[in-house]
């Protein structure tokens, strides 16, 4: 049948003057109905043979797009335009390496090794993401969460303590030298064994081989797993590890001796050590750093003020690390003041050399949580400049890119590689334009490396800490986002501030997995206990919406509409059940089971006499309320007298017995109430449905039909519906034409039903007497 939009949906109903009317005629499409008339294919299942056949086939132009593909570089290379392009590189490519170079040696004191080691971790990486990297615009080197992360590392394997020699090298104050040759084998060990963005590179000592484990992750296509790192997850913790830095560089910036902490409240130990050594702060370091800190934020400030005038940022970190150089040099600050200097920066590079694999399972799992953020951070990082220029990255390959990056590094005394914001957007916003850039910003590092180092060897150390610090604030900012996610979604907000106290309290390795585990609670949580509702219609419209929501809605007479926006599985149907039950207003199997009872106890007194059914099947008591006339003799009274049958024994016709429920009953049986005749229930929210779901969702619909209401399932996904016949859903009693498009289909087809008489009233149920339909024979 053919039926327009107003048909059966009360077509009094006038759209308001601003909206224009529109009428579909089309049939009432049920699922089997639609798929015959339009045809549905079959869909084409292939072998594993023919998968690895067409995957694994190889011709000349899939040759050249795997070579592309592993090697961008050769792709957009070969159409770099010259003189677009290479002049803005060249000036964005110099602006870079400045803030590289100094970024090295500053955060090379958050991993506690000598500053040289960060001008090694801001040159390697940059030479084989060139080749293999997919974003045009991100500057690759040391990360600050990153760095810390490994710092704790190396502080809980190689102590201060066991490896500092006693004397008077930073002066008056006698600080001690830091032996460094076995912390220098454990970060390079991190970086080269399990790196930031590889989960790393086991070394087979034996036979000389290399397995990147970060390589084969990228080739197994597995980098959507970093997706599991929400942007509040990463805001938590990258904020949480912002407050780790600025704890760690304060004992630099005061020069105060703290002992080294790692794991739980390391934060609190930290300050503790601090606040108690407070008297030993050195004036100069102080002075030095906090200067520092005040000119860099202040100048970062107008550099974003007035960004829009500036055509090149003021490279302030660079500044006023030449004039605090200068000034240490001249003043002589570490033999007068006993400032903590540098000291030696040696020029060259160090040899390559393997990483002492014997160290490799005590860092598994911190090295994993470093590969993570690492990962994340630069992959989130690329995806915001590759939206802003309208090109695309591949996360896959940039995991790939990462790990050879940190394998490369990590064979020259080099620790863990990522990208920082602030860097990347120097490297944009002084106009670089592609990759081309960061080679020319390494060609600056590696000058600063072989010709312009020792000139820093007078800068103090606080003031690299001050840098450091300065560039938190963006770290810091996100604070902000917390009331703006109170008020949007409170469950990612909850999800910042657990991952932020955690990483904050447990450390950052711990924390990060804490953080997840809650992450992954939420969604659990939300798709366990999901937002079911029970629909109504709005007038003269196929519109169906929540009836809590809108007052101009009604709800369609003898008729549920029960909808469940979430997937459908083993943790969530219990819920499911219990919300369908609040619905209706009734349990489907206490009423059968009711009915049941009440059902053979009717029985038992049509076979003592004292009910009767009458021949259009309705039960009439032999007791009336009125007064008994004792003149009138009954067949079944004179039957008795006369001795043909006994009490109770008297013959009764095989004549079918209706029961009004609706009614009040002959027996004293509390039926609870069916007020509907059909449920639909709305899927078009659902997207999964697992074997346990199919089982109890059959067993639910059984039940509704045996108590006379029909059940109709509506908007189901045609994955849902293969999944349904995957899944043997139908049998002989749910079958497929109870599917249908949408909800307005299955209401109009009720309708239809209800007006033609076919469909059975599900107030009046029929039974035969005296077996009383044995099927119930079962239940008390």
């Amino acid at each position: 049948a053919h039926v327009s939009l107003a048909d059966y949906v009360g077509m009094d109903a006038l759209p308001p003057e601003n909206l224009y009317p529109y009428t579909v005629s089309r049939p009432i499409y049920s699922n089997p109905t639609f798929e015959e008339d339009n045809e549905r294919q079959a869909r084409e299942e292939r072998t594993l043979r023919e998968r690895l056949s067409r995957t694994c086939g190889c011709s000349g132009r899939q040759a050249l797009k795997v070579v592309k593909g592993v090697f961008p570089v050769i792709d957009w290379l070969s159409r770099y335009p010259i003189r677009e392009w290479l002049p803005s590189d060249v000036i964005s490519g110099v602006s870079t390496g400045l803030v590289c170079s100094l970024q090295g040696l500053a955060y090379a004191l958050l991993v506690s090794v000598a500053p040289v080691y960060g001008l090694y971790s801001a040159f390697f990486p940059i030479l084989t993401y060139f080749l293999l990297g997919t974003s045009r615009h991100i500057s690759v080197g040391p990360f600050p969460v990153t760095c810390l992360m490994v710092g704790s590392v190396v502080l809980t394997l190689a102590p201060d303590d066991h490896f500092l020699l006693p004397g008077n090298g930073t002066g008056v104050n006698g600080t001690k030298l830091m032996i460094q040759c076995l912390e220098e084998q454990l970060w390079a060990l991190i970086a080269f064994n399990l790196d930031p963005e590889s989960c790393g590179l086991l070394y087979l000592h034996g036979d000389q081989v290399f397995l990147p484990i970060q390589v084969v992750m990228g080739l197994l296509q597995v980098g959507f797993l970093v997706r599991y790192l929400s942007d509040p997850l990463v805001g938590g913790f990258t904020t949480a590890a912002a407050f780790h830095v600025l704890i760690s560089q304060l004992k630099i910036v005061l020069s105060v001796p703290t002992n080294n902490h790692s794991g739980c409240f390391s934060i609190l130990y930290t300050l503790i050590d601090v606040f108690t050594n407070i008297r030993q702060t050195n004036r100069a370091d102080l002075v030095a750093g906090l200067l520092t800190i005040v000119i860099v934020m202040a100048v970062k400030e107008v550099n974003t003020k007035f960004r829009h005038k500036i055509p090149v940022p003021i490279p302030i970190e660079v500044i006023v690390t030449v004039v605090a150089a200068g000034i240490s040099y001249a003043t002589e600050l570490d033999s007068r003041y006993g400032a903590s200097i540098v000291h030696s920066i040696p020029r060259g590079f160090a040899p390559a050399q393997p990483p002492n694999i014997a160290l490799l399972w005590n860092i598994l799992g911190s090295s994993f949580s470093t590969a993570v953020v690492g990962y994340a951070v630069a992959v989130s990082v690329a995806k915001v400049y590759a939206a802003k220029h309208d090109y695309t990255i591949d996360g896959n390959q940039e995991l790939i890119a990462f790990g050879f990056s940190n394998v490369f590094c990590g064979c020259f005394s080099s620790f863990v590689a990522s990208t920082a914001l602030s860097r990347t957007a120097v490297q944009e916003s002084t106009g670089g334009k592609s990759q081309m850039a960061g080679i020319i910003s390494a060609v600056m590092v590696m000058i600063v490396i072989l010709a312009l180092g020792h000139l820093l060897e007078p800068l103090q150390k606080s003031v690299l800490a001050a840098i450091v610090i300065a560039n938190l604030k963006g770290m810091f900012m996100q604070v902000t986002e917390v009331p703006t996610l109170w008020r949007q979604n409170r469950a990612d907000c909850f999800i910042w501030l657990a991952t932020c106290l955690a990483s904050v309290v447990l450390g950052l390795d711990v924390g990060l997995l804490a953080g997840l585990v809650f992450e992954m609670g939420t969604v659990v949580v939300r798709t366990q206990f999901p937002a079911c509702s029970t629909l109504g219609n709005i007038p003269g419209t196929n519109i169906y919406r929540n009836m809590k929501d809108y007052k101009n809605i009604a709800e369609v007479p003898g008729i549920k509409i029960f909808k469940c926006n979430a997937p459908i599985y083993f943790a969530n149907i219990d819920y499911f059940k219990e919300r369908l039950r609040a619905t209706v207003g009734f349990d489907s199997v206490r009423v059968f089971k009711k009915r049941n009872k009440a059902l053979k106890k009717i029985h038992k007194l049509i076979k003592k006499g004292k009910l009767r059914a009458t021949e259009t099947g309705e039960v009439v008591s032999e007791v009336t309320l009125g007064v008994d006339n004792k003149g009138f003799e009954s067949e079944r009274d004179s039957g008795r007298e006369s001795g043909q049958v006994e009490d109770g024994d008297w013959p009764v016709p095989e004549v079918e017995v209706h029961v009004d429920w609706a009614m009040e009953l002959p027996v004293r049986v509390s039926v609870p109430k069916v007020q509907i005749h059909s449920l639909v229930l709305d899927f078009s929210a659902v997207s999964f449905l697992d074997v346990v779901a199919v089982k109890s969702l059959r067993l639910v619909i059984k039940e509704f039909l045996r108590i006379g209401v029909n059940v109709y399932i509506a908007g189901c996904d045609d994955e849902i519906v293969w999944k349904m016949e995957a899944l043997a859903f139908f049998d002989e009693e749910v079958i497929r034409d109870l599917l249908f498009l949408s909800v307005h289909d299955a209401i109009l087809f009720i309708k239809l039903e209800t007006a033609n008489g076919s469909m059975q009233d599900a107030m009046v149920e029929g039974v035969r007497d005296p077996e009383i339909c044995g099927l119930f024979s079962d239940f008390n």
